[in-house]
């Protein structure tokens, strides 16, 4: 499965501003009460039918899902969400149960849950934070201040310690810059030139730096610094990062620089990117990979998530 979710790195290309490539659009002919009464329908069969849960709310657009819940909660008298964690399991379940919360509610949601109780949830901290753009992580912060009545920023920092803490405050704070259509090589070489000197070049890390430029610049710049950074270091930046920082900080920096993660986050880039830029991601894993994200996700995963992962996916490359 960690071929699958390689392409968590190509989140790192949704820029803020730029046009949506979804592979989930709204459906033509919506009807809602026809929608809901199919669900009930099949929540109410023996063994329960998931495969037309899947058809339906895979292929409707969160508004369109939100009509249908509305239009449930009529018909059943009880609420969708319960009706399907009563009808569903496992990461079946947290699918579905994912594509009911707005992209946005769905990463707020995420980020409260990878701080709550004992012990963190780094990975999810660092997914997110470091994938966003700019204008998701400023929505991100007002929905996570209405859902949960606290401060995102403030969360964060009593969660976490350090650099791996300053990353993220840096990152959440928004002060990346925009991508721009100029491309500065000026600045492009004197990034990748602090980088080197920061760190392989010198005994030590300077991981101000490298937080400074990782977490101000913007995506599309980074992917040319990391490029340039090859002609001052013996080594390409990822092997710069792993020989130079551990721990939290490294995945951070890695997730910066288009580094895959483990198989449970797959579920959570379906559900929050398949109205925004998976359609992108999907040509972006063909061109990395020379095979499609369809075809990964069919061979590594089985049973109804499957089918699920694979109606979201939109389609073969």
């Amino acid at each position: 499965m960690a071929l699958v979710s390689e392409f968590l790195g190509q989140l790192t290309l949704s820029y803020g501003g730029e046009p949506k490539f979804p592979t989930v659009v709204p459906v033509r002919d919506f009807d809602r009460a026809k929608d809901a009464a199919r669900i009930e329908t099949a929540i109410k069969t023996k063994g329960v039918d998931e495969q037309t849960i899947i058809d339906i709310l895979t292929r409707r657009s969160y508004e369109q899902r939100r009509e249908i819940a509305f239009e449930y909660e009529r018909l059943a008298k009880k609420d969708l969400n319960l009706a399907l964690k009563g009808a569903l399991s496992g990461s079946l379940e947290a699918l579905m149960l994912g594509l009911m919360k707005s992209t946005t509610e769905y990463d707020a949601s995420e980020l409260k849950a990878s701080m709550k109780g004992l012990g963190t949830d780094e990975e999810t901290l660092i997914e997110i934070v470091c994938s966003r753009s700019n204008e998701e992580l400023v929505e991100i912060k007002k929905v996570y201040k209405d859902m949960f009545k606290k401060d995102l920023d403030k969360d964060v920092a009593g969660d976490t310690s350090g650099n791996f803490a300053k990353l993220l405050l840096a990152l959440v704070q928004t002060k990346r810059d925009e991508p721009s259509n100029v491309v500065d090589y000026q600045m492009i070489d004197e990034d990748a030139r602090s980088l080197y000197e920061a760190g392989v070049k010198r005994k030590g890390t300077d991981v101000a730096t490298w937080i400074s430029i990782m977490s101000q610049r913007s995506v599309p710049h980074l992917q040319k610094v990391f490029d340039r950074y090859k002609s001052y270091s013996p080594y390409d930046m990822k092997e710069s990062i792993r020989k130079e920082v551990k721990g939290d900080l490294e995945k951070s920096f890695l997730t910066l620089g288009n580094k895959g993660a483990k198989e449970k986050v797959v579920t959570r880039i379906m559900v929050s990117r398949c109205e925004v830029d998976l359609m992108k991601i999907r040509s972006e894993f063909k061109k990395q990979h020379k095979r499609s994200l369809y075809q990964t996700i069919a061979e590594h995963t089985k049973g109804d998530y499957q089918k699920a992962l694979l109606s979201l996916c939109g389609g073969d490359d």
